[in-house]
């Protein structure tokens, strides 16, 4: 894949998701379209140090490819971190970013012919907002969709009521949260307590089913699972899913920090 020209980018809308998690809306003023496939991520060179290496800030995109020359960048403010605290500082509508993208390969599998597990936390959950809406508003064909968002507090889930809601409208999408720090009071069709981990290895065992020659043995659903988040997540759910009984190819992944 060739590597993308700068371009120059011009902020025409922001938006605070959360007290520390802001969107933004990009239009890219030289391009007709923006086109890209659902999981990529543009790279921000920002004006944060004179190492052009230690300016660039990688961000999956939020939203699904429109047909327009704007995209959405979802980005939380870190502590101490130069490039966010520029970004949440400095930003304002009509400043100009200079980027490049769309890039990477955490993309869709082609054809989606097995139960599709997009695990997540924080603004992990970028690319594959992207991904569902797209798969649904352009009617591709797919299997059983999971998107399984851990949060450690209500107020961590990023795009709450857009997910429901295509949830209640699409039978073969499931949206479930996970709580680490928040007690489940009532019961909530779309929260869990604790942490992605068990949410998903619940619905695989459920998916599971005994070998008639062996009743001993187990068969898995095949399925793909794509994990995107921090490493602690994503290195326990690649272990977790290989004890399932998964192959190391059904798993692919986009790290955050």
């Amino acid at each position: 894949m060739a590597l993308q020209p700068w371009r120059t980018g011009t902020v025409i809308r922001m938006e605070d998701e959360t007290p520390t998690t802001r969107r933004f809306w990009i239009r890219v003023d030289e391009l007709e379209r923006f086109d890209f496939q659902p999981g990529q991520f543009v790279t921000l060179d920002l004006p944060i140090h004179e190492k052009p290496n230690k300016r660039w800030r990688s961000y999956s995109i939020a939203s699904w490819p429109d047909g327009t020359n704007v995209f959405e960048l979802v980005i939380v403010l870190l502590e101490g971190g130069a490039g966010t605290t520029w970004l949440f500082e400095q930003v304002q509508i009509g400043s100009q970013l200079t980027l490049r993208g769309p890039q990477g390969v955490f993309t869709l599998p082609d054809p989606i012919d097995r139960d599709l597990f997009l695990i997540c936390t924080g603004t992990g959950i970028a690319p594959f907002r992207s991904m569902a809406h797209h798969l649904v508003t352009n009617n591709i064909p797919h299997q059983n969709i999971y998107l399984i968002f851990g949060c450690r507090t209500f107020g961590d889930a990023l795009y709450a009521p857009e997910l429901k809601e295509l949830a209640r409208n699409v039978s073969s999408f499931r949206y479930i949260t996970t709580y680490s720090r928040e007690e489940i009071v009532n019961q909530d069709q779309w929260a869990r307590q604790g942490y992605v981990h068990q949410a998903y290895e619940e619905i695989c065992r459920e998916n599971m089913s005994r070998s008639v020659e062996d009743p001993e043995q187990t068969i898995v659903k095949p399925a793909y699972f794509y994990l995107c988040g921090w490493r602690n997540m994503i290195d326990e759910a690649k272990q977790r899913i290989l004890d399932l009984g998964y192959d190391k190819k059904s798993i692919h992944l986009e790290l955050y920090g």
